[in-house]
């Protein structure tokens, strides 16, 4: 985003405004920090934690409440890595997949939901991690780690046979395969975070007496969507990578 360089409109009432590549910068030794997707994350870190002990603090039989919520949640995502994975195999990748759905979940709805605008920074504002290309790549970095470790750990090095079968020709697809299943997953989450967030940015400043409330709701099923987009897609890689081929 640094190479769009800083864009900023004003309308006449100075009621809206709207920034693109502006970024709050940390200069950690030889390294540079994104300094408002590091707070966004770890608050939506915090709200996941907060969320998690209330919910387990004094469980009741009959749930209620947030322990209700957490419960249902659970169910759910529980059933979405069973259907991608298969009863044999889903229960030890549900924390995984459970981690990569809710801390995308929370931070796109962080994004649409909070109103960033009103805590200043030195430079830029908060938005939600995941409209940074840097938030999506590590998670997609991470989904192939796992199917990688998923593969080798059940088949050892004979998992790297798939390459090479049913022809060796198949090699080059193969290899490159590799490389796209963790782009498409970070451009398209990245993409549609940011278009979206852009969206209702440019309508709120271009109308901003009568702020577009039915884009924005549409906003928050998009982010749902996509959130339920990427941990399906991770839970039939690691499937795809422990499945027997030879079956």
């Amino acid at each position: 985003m640094e190479i769009l360089g800083a864009l900023t409109f004003h309308n006449i009432f100075t009621l809206a405004e709207l920034e693109v590549g502006e970024h709050f910068l940390w200069k950690i030794g030889n390294f540079t920090v994104h300094g408002q997707v590091f707070l966004n994350s770890w608050i939506v870190i915090g709200i996941l934690v907060i969320a998690s002990l209330a919910a387990t603090r004094n469980i009741q039989k009959v749930p209620s409440g947030i322990q209700n919520f957490m419960e249902f949640a659970l169910e759910f995502i529980r059933d979405l890595v069973r259907n991608q994975l298969g009863e044999k195999e889903y229960r030890p990748w549900v924390p995984f997949i459970g981690t990569l759905f809710l801390f995308i979940f929370v931070s796109n709805w962080s994004g649409a939901l909070v109103p960033w605008k009103l805590i200043e920074l030195p430079s830029g504002e908060l938005a939600a991690p995941t409209n940074d290309i840097n938030t999506t790549v590590a998670l997609a970095l991470l989904t192939s780690l796992a199917y990688f470790y998923a593969g080798i750990k059940k088949k050892g090095l004979s998992y790297f046979k798939h390459y090479i079968e049913p022809t060796p020709v198949l090699l080059p697809i193969a290899i490159l395969e590799d490389f796209t299943k963790p782009l498409s997953l970070s451009f398209r989450l990245f993409g549609n975070i940011l278009a979206d967030e852009l969206v209702v940015a440019v309508l709120v400043l271009l109308v901003p007496l009568f702020i577009p409330l039915p884009v924005m709701a549409l906003g928050l099923f998009t982010s749902a969507i996509q959130a339920l987009v990427f941990a399906t897609l991770a839970g039939a890689y690691i499937h795809e990578a422990l499945a027997d081929h030879h079956d």
